[in-house]
């Protein structure tokens, strides 16, 4: 993940990291017409009907914030295969840190080799953010994106290739062109 940038998003939160402390404060999100709109085309869906986040937010380790909790949102994507409109509902956990740029806690573990070490079982490196503020609303919209299913498709529809030619079908050689174009 990336630094947030409060106006690449147009759905947007912004928390002051200097007012969050060590109790998690619940913040409710939900996006009005125009940020549904504007979700809709950076998403490249036919719609987003509705987008609401359940999150904590609250500090972590020293200088530190930890946001965690639930987006959800119902969506319209065109059919992989028909094209109709199809509905999709997104329920998706959410949870990062971030740390300021220059701290200790985001930097990352290397091995005697030199090579970056990942547990991908664990935890996943603190973001980071600079000056004082967070974009919670940045945040809800990259993790709601990384849910969309790229191949929708309408229930009970499935993908039929072309159809097969039958085996008394007598095709030509592809090189049936080439055999008169070298004559001495």
């Amino acid at each position: 993940m990336k630094s947030h940038d409060l106006e690449a998003v147009p759905f947007s939160f912004p928390v002051k990291v200097g007012n969050i402390s060590a109790n998690p404060v619940q913040v409710h999100l939900e996006a009005d017409a125009e940020e549904l709109k504007g979700l809709a085309k950076l998403w490249k869906v036919l719609d987003v009907v509705w987008l609401k986040a359940d999150l904590h937010v609250a500090r972590w380790k020293k200088d530190g914030v930890r946001i965690k909790g639930e987006v959800k949102a119902e969506i319209e994507q065109a059919c992989v295969v028909t094209l109709e409109p199809v509905r999709t509902m997104i329920d998706e956990r959410v949870e990062q840190v971030f740390v300021p740029e220059g701290s200790k806690l985001a930097r990352i573990v290397l091995d005697g080799n030199g090579e970056m070490v990942l547990d991908p079982e664990g935890p996943d490196i603190p973001d980071l953010f600079n000056g004082d503020t967070i974009d919670a609303g940045a945040l809800v919209c990259e993790f709601a994106a990384l849910a969309i299913d790229p191949y929708p498709r309408k229930p009970g529809v499935e993908f039929t290739g072309p159809k097969e030619e039958s085996d008394n079908v007598i095709r030509p050689s592809p090189f049936a062109a080439l055999k008169d174009w070298k004559k001495d």
